[in-house]
């Protein structure tokens, strides 16, 4: 690796004299890179985790122009220290790749702040950088296990539904999904949609409790022009509009006995017709269902059709519902937290110990729909920082005395991964960082933190 020409006076790069020599030897015990630069874009400080993440010594990279040592992707054209050069203006944990010594891509997150001398005269700027290898290999891992489309989860309870989806997608079967309100139902049939043959085909979602009964019959079958007295025209009902692709019935169990009877002829024959039509029309459409009713119940009550229940419950998916898997209440925040951050251009960085507590303590009746509208709320109250106990719902601050579910935390989850490696590769601590492709200092200091 070829770096710029070093300045002859190259003492003068030994440290930054803003630092200190007493600062450069805190710095250089730190765990995250810390390097600075001049006006001239010449490094003026580099400490021992910057050699480690980037496997280049401190001799080679002092003096060096920062770009030819670091050969970020966003160097060339937006350089996050050029930024906060310009803008005067700190950056904080903005994530990048840069190119170690071997030319593998590293994943970082950076923040920035500017030096000036005595009479605050800009004389340069300083940056640290996280390695985010480890981060990045645990979320392949646990993505790699438990999620599917965009279904998020970590909890062992979820694994049968997760397994059962891709199979299930690629067959023609009508599939029940059975769960709670707001457990995500929706998000199982669209994944069942788009890894199916028919992803390339819309999926059309009918609320079978949303609509009134003397509208339902027309909206699913459509209508021919004077089947009654409003209809000018023919039009497409949702069977139609599905036509190649799947129909989403959810709430299945609010379907009036009337309309039951019309589904189970599509179901038996494939066909059915359109209101006022004399002609029956061929319907080529995979039906998924889901309801948070029990619809035995509902047979022994005459509610609904058991030959119905038959057909529609060929595949059986069962959701179960947020307060049986809690190990998914922390990593579901954190996702809606990055949501609103997007949505809103908010800034939230995380979540307090005692507020997640509070979370892990609280039954979820609404499941992960509950969950999410309890982090839009603490938007409301929290731009910026960490969400806090004090920016929950009061009604959920009011938890008294009641022990949070067992749930493994981020901490947890993390020792579990690494001993699983350190299992796969026998205990070869430097096998393992180079196959995650870090050093092993890196890999050391972790398994010291985690208590590995």
């Amino acid at each position: 690796m070829k770096f710029a020409s070093p300045d002859k006076k190259r003492k003068t790069f030994s440290y930054n004299p803003l630092i200190g020599e007493a600062a450069e030897t805190i710095l250089d015990s730190v765990a995250d890179g810390v390097f600075a630069v001049d006006k001239d874009w010449r490094i003026t400080f580099f400490n021992r985790a910057a050699e480690n993440i980037t496997g280049i010594s401190r001799k080679q990279a002092m003096g060096s122009i920062c770009c030819d040592v670091f050969r970020a992707n966003v160097c060339k054209s937006s350089c996050v220290l050029r930024k906060t050069m310009i803008s005067e203006k700190p950056i904080v944990n903005h994530s990048i790749f840069i190119v170690d010594c071997r030319g593998q891509q590293v994943p970082i997150s950076v923040s920035t702040a500017l030096l000036r001398d005595a009479q605050g005269k800009i004389i340069g700027g300083v940056e640290t950088f996280r390695d985010l290898s480890l981060v990045e290999e645990l979320k392949k891992d646990i993505q790699g296990r438990h999620q599917i489309e965009n279904i998020i989860t970590v909890s062992p309870k979820m694994s049968p539904a997760l397994h059962l989806i891709p199979l299930a997608a690629e067959s023609n079967s009508t599939v029940l999904i059975l769960g709670e309100s707001g457990v995500g139902k929706e998000l199982i049939a669209g994944a069942l949609h788009h890894l199916s043959p028919r992803k390339s085909k819309p999926m059309i979602t009918v609320n079978c409790g949303a609509i009134p009964e003397p509208l339902l019959e027309s909206e699913l079958f459509g209508y021919k022009a004077g089947a009654f007295t409003d209809a000018k025209k023919d039009k497409l009902g949702r069977f139609a509009l599905a036509e190649g692709g799947t129909l989403f019935l959810d709430e299945i169990g609010d379907l009036p006995l009337s309309i039951q009877v019309k589904l189970l002829r599509v179901l038996q024959e494939r066909i059915y017709e359109p209101l006022g039509g004399t002609k029956p029309v061929k319907a080529n459409v995979r039906i998924i269902s889901a309801t948070n009713k029990d619809l035995q119940q509902l047979i022994s009550e005459n509610l609904f059709r058991k030959d119905l229940y038959f057909r529609v419950n060929v595949i059986k998916i069962h959701v179960p519902p947020l307060r049986e898997r809690v190990e998914d209440i922390a990593v579901l925040v954190e996702h809606f937290i990055q949501k609103f951050n997007r949505l809103r251009d908010f800034a939230i960085s995380g979540i307090s110990h005692d507020a997640l507590d509070l979370l892990m303590a609280h039954d979820f009746p609404g499941n992960v729909r509950e969950l999410e509208n309890i982090i839009e709320y603490a938007f409301v109250l929290c731009h910026k920082g960490v969400i806090k106990k004090e920016h929950l719902p009061p009604e959920l601050r009011g938890i008294q005395g009641k022990a949070p579910h067992p749930a493994k935390s981020l901490h947890d989850l993390e020792s579990e991964f690494f001993r699983e490696q350190l299992r796969r590769y026998k205990g070869n601590k430097r096998l393992l960082a180079k196959e995650l492709g870090i050093h092993s200092v890196t890999l050391w200091r972790k398994l010291k933190k985690l208590g590995i």
